[in-house]
């Protein structure tokens, strides 16, 4: 038994989620930022890779009051670290009331005011997270967890929110790796603002 995994990413026309510059890219607008307001409301844990804790410094929660309260309990927060080298002022920690779980190999650890859970590899951390009610999880990145839910063939859903803009360099969606062979399946194209949302699924 595992969750439901959603990855959800923005990216521009030429497949890149930040450039090379020190100020982070902004590529979604008003409509999708509430779009995925909404996904993550419908999900029941949020994902990401230590990277992006420290790059980004995410808070990791629901913005809309009126989707929060249709909840009955808080979206719980997840990363994963190979280290345990994370900041516990970081908005992952702070931001919210929400529990905070923190992966790491077997053997590390890390003094950090969350929940710190030994495992060996993402299906171990998957059951897991099945084992603590969590039916659907929303992995948000960055590309090293893209790439390793890609390639371990653990996604059930692809969302990418195309942006309208050409970047020329930077960091990729995904890594070179070796992926499951055999095409996704498109399931929904939508306008978002000016932005194109396209929603594939893995075949069953």
């Amino acid at each position: 038994m595992r969750p439901h995994v959603i990855l959800s990413c923005a990216m521009s026309l030429d497949g890149y989620i930040d450039d090379d510059t020190d100020e982070r890219l902004i590529l979604s607008g008003p409509a999708d930022l509430d779009r995925v307001d909404a996904l993550r409301a419908s999900c029941d844990a949020i994902l990401v890779g230590a990277g992006t804790v420290r790059a980004d410094n995410p808070r990791l929660l629901i913005r809309s009051e009126e989707r929060r309260r249709g909840r009955a309990r808080d979206l719980i927060k997840v990363t994963l670290t190979t280290t345990g080298d994370l900041d516990p002022g970081a908005a992952f920690f702070t931001a919210g009331d929400a529990e905070k779980i923190v992966y790491v190999p077997p053997g590390t650890t890390a003094d950090l005011p969350a929940t710190v859970v030994e495992v060996d590899g993402l299906p171990a951390l998957l059951a897991d997270l099945a084992a603590r009610g969590v039916g659907r999880l929303l992995v948000e990145g960055g590309t090293s967890m893209h790439t390793a839910f890609l390639s371990g063939g653990l996604a059930d859903e692809l969302q990418l929110a195309v942006a309208p803009i050409l970047v020329g360099g930077g960091t990729r969606f995904v890594d070179p790796a070796t992926f499951p062979k055999g095409r996704l399946t498109l399931k929904a194209m939508e306008q978002v603002g000016d932005m194109a949302v396209l929603k594939y699924e893995r075949p069953l």
